[in-house]
């Protein structure tokens, strides 16, 4: 599904990833992520998608937000584990939404 976000300005953080082989937890930890950040303020929405390379978009009403949930000790817990046990590779960029457009048939 296609995020609902307000008018710009606001940020997005942009998770590229390339997974390990096997589950190991990891999805039992996305669905409990999506439930904590859903609740974090700030949090605007997000949108993911996988095949052999996963991306994950997250929209954020400010930096302060996007650091803060960063610092959230559970987030710190996934990420933690990422590193460890289900990434083999991963990016994260920010980036300030100036614009956005929306078709829809």
């Amino acid at each position: 599904m296609i995020s609902k976000t307000p008018k710009p300005p606001y940020y997005s953080v942009i998770f590229t990833s390339i997974r390990t082989a096997g589950d190991n937890g990891y999805s039992e930890m996305a669905t409990k992520m999506i439930e904590l950040v859903s609740k974090h303020d700030g949090f605007l929405g997000f949108e993911s998608a996988r095949e052999d390379l996963g991306i994950t978009i997250s929209y954020w009403k400010d930096l302060k937000s996007i650091k803060k949930w960063k610092e959230n000790e559970e987030h710190l817990v996934a990420q933690n584990k990422g590193r460890k046990e289900w990434y083999k590779s991963f990016k994260t960029r920010i980036a300030k939404v100036e614009r956005d457009y929306e078709f829809k048939s």
